[in-house]
């Protein structure tokens, strides 16, 4: 029987590749496409669902294109972000595994662009590029693409979104005026169409659907609920979906980590991703997500550009997005691959308005929904959990042996007992949390609402300490991370740390009064990479422990945190080296630990905030 890609007139070397891949047969833009794109003739404009396939439907046609015995650039792929640039890459090197001499190189800031230049001078057939290293690249006439012959502008709208035009214009000028142009995106805007203008010539255009329509196997809901009551809106949509595996948008970066931590704190398996993190951060927040370590990714819509991981649940819209188009790609990351998917909005009832605009623009309608009650929530975790016990893949041979004292553990007990018990284990906690738990469901006529103010809901500082760390960025730590260290550590619950304030070499962080004995006492010995951990108490916490500061760790004089003289009150410390008052030095190894980093690693970091800069305004 033959193979359908073969159909399509790809060689048997991809298809194997694919086949082990576990496709079998080609989605419907692939199907469409990928005859046109085989001919090598023609400019072509593609608009088609995010989650639809797009990079087999250009990555396979340029593999037969491509002459791998050439070392030189032939193809240059442009997308958005760092994260889609490592998943085309990824996946163009698996199409193409069983193809000798092929090369691929992804090409994106927040790396070492020393190892990037080195790749290329090597030999390379295919880039795949963010516009803004692209271009430091062409800058250093480091790159030589008088030999391309295709140009694929992947996800060309949300490249417009966040301001590449002006880059695109530039790199596209450094490639010869004979290459073929293929565009591919999920909307069609007036920019993308000035686009297919200006650098195509009478191009062959396929759509899939209605331009700019949301893929047809996602369900859209809306809540409505009081902007204060969003954040309890939500843990209610997540605990009343016990197998959710979701991404939840937020409209800045301060909401991503805001959001996230308050989660994590609750018990919640989260964390962020948005722009500031370093390109080691981001990567391990992802493989988390895709390991499914990780049940919820709280993100911005530039950093989540790119997320191609299979079996994402749930969309959740904590914020609905600035540009109305930007909802397509949001919920595209559910819903992928022919597999159905939700995408819900927590809206208040002055934004009813902006989900009709959306209703018109994807062409589909929204279920107004109700927020399951506290005993809706209870009934469907207790049954998720009986489900689970009873579908539970039992090793015999394993269990055999302790099974002579567990029969004697629960002698005394009947089978009715054993089974409440065992029940009443998951179950109790969500009864507790439930008990009395309010109506949060607002109306659309509800104008007591004061649009996005109160939103995020921030602790005071009274009845909390606030304590120094010497951790921080540097460490390749997060606010969750460093959470998740000090609760780990520090044998405390999440819900007793209050404020983060993560720095680069140090961080500061407030913790109920009560626990901070313990917490002193449970960090002696604690180290981190070979070093001492080491925690004070600020000088700005009075003798009862209340944080009075802000953001700095006491009055004093000379030097960063740690070094030089310091005035403003005794800090007690434990851990690390040396407390309370002492001259020069710097404290517990943070900066020795820095400027030991090499420079290569001080590098990657410099291209990152390079390509930071690059994108800062066009990052929300």
């Amino acid at each position: 029987m033959i193979n359908p890609f073969s159909k399509l007139g790809i060689s048997d070397d991809v298809v194997n590749a694919v086949k082990d891949l576990g496709f079998e047969n080609p989605t419907p833009i692939q199907e469409q496409s990928i005859p046109v794109l085989l001919e090598g003739n023609n400019d072509f404009v593609g608009l088609a669902q995010t989650g639809t396939g797009k990079t087999a439907a250009f990555g396979l046609p340029l593999l037969e294109l491509i002459d791998f015995k050439s070392n030189k650039p032939q193809a240059l792929i442009l997308c958005p972000t760092r994260e889609l640039c490592l998943q085309i890459t990824s996946d163009i090197k698996n199409f193409s595994k069983n193809i000798s001499g092929a090369n691929v190189v992804a090409v994106y800031g927040g790396a070492n662009i020393m190892q990037q230049l080195r790749e290329i001078r090597n030999g390379v057939q295919i880039v795949v590029a963010t516009p803004g290293r692209m271009l430091d690249i062409i800058g250093r006439k480091a790159i030589d693409f008088s030999n391309v012959k295709f140009v694929v502008l992947d996800e060309a709208d949300e490249m417009l979104n966040m301001g590449f035009q002006e880059d695109i214009n530039d790199i596209l000028s450094t490639t010869p005026d004979d290459k073929k142009t293929w565009l591919f995106s999920a909307t069609m805007p007036p920019e993308v169409r000035r686009i297919a203008k200006n650098y195509m010539d009478q191009p062959v255009e396929l759509t899939m659907g209605t331009k700019n329509t949301g893929n047809v196997n996602i369900e859209h809901e809306y809540y409505i609920v009081r902007a204060r009551d969003k954040y309890a809106a939500l843990k209610r949509i997540v605990d009343f979906n016990p197998e959710i595996f979701a991404v939840v948008f937020c409209k800045t970066k301060l909401d991503t980590q805001d959001v996230a931590e308050h989660l994590i704190k609750d018990g919640y398996n989260a964390d962020a991703l948005h722009g500031d993190l370093s390109q080691q951060q981001r990567d391990k927040v992802m493989q988390r997500f895709r390991d499914r370590n990780m049940q919820l990714l709280i993100a911005t819509d530039v950093a989540a550009r790119g997320i191609d991981v299979n079996n994402v649940t749930h969309v959740i819209n904590y914020s609905l997005p600035d540009e109305i188009e930007s909802y397509t790609h949001r919920s595209g990351r559910t819903g992928r691959a022919g597999k159905t998917g939700v995408s819900i909005c927590i809206v208040n009832s002055k934004e009813i308005g902006k989900i009709r605009q959306i209703e018109r623009i994807i062409g589909k309608q929204f279920t107004k929904a109700e927020l399951p009650t506290g005993f809706d929530v209870c009934e469907k975790q207790l049954f998720a959990l009986v489900h689970k016990v009873h579908n539970v893949e039992v090793n015999e041979n394993q269990i055999e042996q302790y099974m002579p004292r567990i029969m004697d553990e629960f002698a005394e007990l009947s089978k009715d007992e054993v089974i409440k018990r065992f029940a009443s284990l998951e179950f109790n906690r969500f009864l507790e949390y439930y008990k009395n738990a309010p109506d949060l469901n607002s109306s659309a006529d509800d104008r007591g609402e004061r649009g996005e103010r109160g939103e995020r809901s921030h602790r005071g500082s009274d009845g909390y300490t606030r304590l120094f760390i010497n951790l921080g960025s540097v460490d390749d730590f997060t606010r969750g991370d460093l959470l998740s260290f000090v609760c780990n550590n520090g044998k405390i619950s999440g819900k007793s740390i209050g404020k983060i304030d993560l720095k680069g070499v140090y961080s500061f962080f407030e913790v109920e009064d009560a626990t901070v004995e313990s917490l002193f006492s449970n960090f002696k010995g604690v180290e981190f990479n070979n070093r001492g951990v080491r925690i004070e108490k600020t000088a700005d916490s009075d003798g009862g422990g209340r944080s009075r500061g802000g953001s700095g760790g006491g009055r004093r004089e000379g030097g960063s945190y740690g070094g030089g003289r310091r005035e403003g009150g005794e800090r007690r410390s434990y851990g690390g080296s040396g407390g309370g008052r002492r001259e020069g030095g710097n404290s517990g190894g943070g900066f020795r630990d820095f400027s030991g980093r090499s420079r290569e690693d001080r590098g990657a970091g410099g291209s990152g905030r390079r390509e930071g800069g690059n994108d800062r305004k066009r990052r929300s």
